[in-house]
């Protein structure tokens, strides 16, 4: 994947167990690039939001089936991403 930090963050997860993260553990979820790894993710966090991350952790989400009339079909897999912030830093997102 071309390192190109705003096509590896797509968007922020903003729900309620994140924001509970955001505020206890100072963890925040994002959804990224299907193909980007831990590296990556890290550098785009750092440089689009300026904070020191420490833990990557990612997940990838398989679709759900979901029925469209009389046909069957599946909504799109996508990658989350969990990103652990020092102590020091926090977004303002959540």
């Amino acid at each position: 994947m071309k390192n190109d930090v705003y096509r590896t963050i797509i968007r922020p997860l903003v729900t309620e167990k994140g924001t509970r993260q955001s505020q206890t553990v100072n963890a925040y979820p994002f959804e990224v690039a299907p193909e980007a790894n831990k590296q990556q993710i890290k550098d785009a966090i750092e440089k689009i939001y300026g904070v020191k991350v420490l833990l990557v952790r990612t997940a990838n989400r398989k679709g759900k089936p979901r029925r469209t009339g009389r046909r069957m079909g599946t909504t799109r897999h996508w990658k989350k991403a969990v990103v652990v912030l020092h102590e020091d830093h926090h977004i303002d997102l959540f």
